[in-house]
């Protein structure tokens, strides 16, 4: 089951020319950050802050939850020290320090197998800049040569986590942290010099469908329809070949090929191998209407050339 996420393209871009994507919000509590108290939920009727009666179960019915969320087997003894185990193998690039690694996870205690945090229930991936200080730092070292498509165990002492802090109520001081990781992708960073641009680009104007030209050819995993692709993009007129906009300077985004998302990206992406780069000339009733993105230079009836670097698939 996947949902179709909210796109954070060059941010407002793709989405502008899909006008229904998903607004909501969430205060779900990630690795590494500081869990937030509910203000809306509760289980028991009462209200939360004066304001308005509070949504029970018994009004909307549980949350959904993930199938591929993974049971946890906690460790029986805990240990001082970090332990890694690969539960299932991966088959891509493996996570050095300064690479972005999406993960789906689960967080226990060590102690007695209490969930406190679950990425698999928001049906939201979770990205970390391996070497960076933003997760705990069981997670910097445990996931530094983790390849795409493993699933790992991470068996965390307490001075790798939160150490005498404790977290909410669930994570007390000096606990001890197990979490069990899907690698979905691993990311590089960017490099400038490889950024595209119009030199081989074809040009087009007039375009009836969506054509593709692959500029470079991949290795790695290929792109069905369903998954998410990972990648880095830049936006060309289809006329001039003049650059409009680019994703390069920024995190790698993530893209669903299902409907709700971007037409063009997802009738020209499916295909495509991890490690390629492909040329996807999309007319504007694929891309951006017939009005164009005059925010951004695009004339109205204007075909957009996207170029696209397939870094991951999930």
């Amino acid at each position: 089951m996947r949902r179709t996420l909210p796109l954070v393209m060059t941010a407002t871009l793709i989405f502008a020319a899909c006008s229904d994507s998903d607004d909501s919000s969430s205060n779900d509590t990630t690795a590494g950050t500081e869990p937030t108290s509910s203000e809306a939920v509760t289980t028991d009727g009462t209200e939360t802050d004066g304001t308005a009666p509070a949504t029970t179960f018994e009004d909307v019915g549980p949350p959904p939850t993930n199938p591929d969320k993974p049971a946890v087997d906690i460790p029986t003894d805990i240990s001082d020290e970090l332990i890694v185990t690969e539960l299932s193998p991966g088959s891509g690039p493996t996570a050095q320090q300064g690479d972005t690694v999406i993960v789906d996870y689960i967080g226990v205690r060590s102690s007695d197998g209490v969930e406190f945090d679950n990425s698999y229930d928001r049906f939201e991936p979770f990205p970390v800049v391996l070497g960076t200080g933003g997760v705990i730092q069981g997670w910097d070292e445990g996931l530094v040569e983790a390849q795409a498509g493993a699933r790992l165990q991470l068996d965390i002492p307490s001075d790798l986590a939160y150490g005498e802090t404790a977290r909410g109520d669930i994570i007390g001081e000096n606990e001890a942290l197990t979490f069990v990781i899907d690698v979905r992708a691993v990311v590089p960073p960017a490099d400038p010099a490889d950024e595209p641009t119009e030199a081989g680009v074809p040009a087009s104007e007039g375009a009836t469908e969506v054509t593709t030209v692959d500029l470079i050819e991949g290795d790695g995993a290929e792109l069905e329809e369903g998954q998410t692709a990972v990648l880095r993009m830049v936006m060309f007129r289809g006329d001039s070949l003049v650059a409009l906009e680019s994703t390069w300077a920024g995190d790698a985004i993530q893209i669903p090929m299902v409907e709700g998302a971007f037409p063009g990206l997802v009738a020209g992406m499916p295909g495509m191998q991890v490690g390629g780069r492909r040329a996807i000339i999309v007319p504007p009733d694929q891309g951006f209407g017939p009005d164009g993105q005059p925010s951004v230079g695009l004339p109205a009836d204007t075909d957009v050339i996207m170029v696209v670097d397939l870094l991951g698939v999930y």
